[in-house]
């Protein structure tokens, strides 16, 4: 056994560490395997010497968020957790910095993972974006944040949303309404994240105005969209022939951003998706970037962490094949 002080500036600071009822640091304790004890503003680390020290990293990752004025969130204190124990929560400043939007109630959006903060890095350098990953990692509300932030900066004109309409496995069958009636219940993602960031009002303003459109992937063919920042989303529902369509609307002075799942393709079996099509065709392509998230860049219940791991366990036993979704 071994003792180890962390010495904190002020007593505040040790509440924000300890958490709401002592949670995070009751998280920290069951994780490494340590006793803490808070005297004042001095923190006391009891437990075997490597799981001292891996909770003391845990600790100076939790403190460099606090002074950037993050929330320490159970997702953040999870992901403080899992860089101490990989060695590389020296990397957790990486977080720190500008936040990259003001939702409408005036919540900034900032990346909460490594993953999310190169995926934001790419789509400010490229032209191109793919962000490819399990759900939950972020991938349509940062990149819709990022459109928000272009918009809001007068970088583009207009912000062009779009999903193939494909069902999850189940028949809707013939749904009532006009036609935008018709396809709102496949692009209800993209309308909840752009509520988020603008407002309702907003939004709809925008909308009628043509400055926003969110439509699906057959209303793109055909057209030049320049000046604009265009969002793909579930391209891994989308077919070779449709991705190649997508793409080859951008025009000048536009962004694009492709996000999807390669292991939630919900096509008829045996057809080819369009994303992995995509990622081998244009991998060495200047001005594309391509980001893989990993089950450690979830930010949703911490049991979609779990709950992925889980399926890419049975799949490994099984033997099955899954594509490649998290090579660097």
């Amino acid at each position: 056994m071994t003792e180890h002080r962390i010495e904190l500036d002020s007593i505040d600071t040790a509440l924000l560490v300890f958490g709401s009822c002592d949670e995070n640091i009751r998280l920290l304790e069951q994780e490494f395997s340590v006793t803490a004890v808070c005297r004042g503003a001095e923190i006391k680390l009891t437990g075997e010497p490597e799981n001292v020290s891996a909770a003391q990293k845990a600790i100076d990752a939790m403190l460099t968020l606090i002074a950037n004025k993050t929330p320490l969130e159970e997702q953040t204190v999870r992901y403080c957790i899992s860089l101490a124990r990989s060695g590389d929560d020296t990397k957790v400043s990486e977080l720190t910095g500008d936040f990259v939007a003001i939702t409408a109630k005036g919540r900034p959006v900032r990346p909460k993972t490594l993953g999310q903060k190169e995926y934001l890095k790419a789509i400010t350098k490229n032209s191109i974006t793919f962000g490819v990953g399990p759900a939950g990692t972020g991938k349509t509300y940062l990149a819709v944040a990022m459109a928000v932030k272009a918009f809001k900066a007068h970088e583009i004109s207009r912000i062009i949303l779009t999903r193939p309409a494909v069902e999850a496995g189940e028949k809707l069958g013939f749904l009532p309404g006009d036609l935008q009636n018709k396809v709102d219940p496949y692009l209800r993602p993209l309308y909840d994240a752009l509520f988020d960031m603008l407002g309702a009002e907003t939004f709809q303003r925008l909308q009628e105005k043509q400055t926003i459109e969110v439509a699906p992937l057959a209303y793109m063919r055909g057209r030049t969209l320049d000046d604009a920042f265009i969002i793909l989303d579930e391209a891994q529902n989308t077919s070779p022939e449709q991705m190649k369509m997508f793409l080859t609307r951008m025009g000048i002075g536009s962004k694009v951003v492709v996000t999807g799942d390669v292991t939630q393709i919900d096509l008829p079996e045996k057809s080819r998706s369009g994303l992995v099509d995509a990622l081998k065709v244009l991998k060495n392509v200047e001005g594309i970037s391509q980001v893989f998230f990993s089950e450690k860049d979830v930010v949703r219940h911490r049991l979609v962490q779990d709950i992925i791991k889980a399926y890419d366990r049975a799949a490994a036993a099984k033997g099955r094949k899954e594509p490649p979704r998290f090579a660097k």
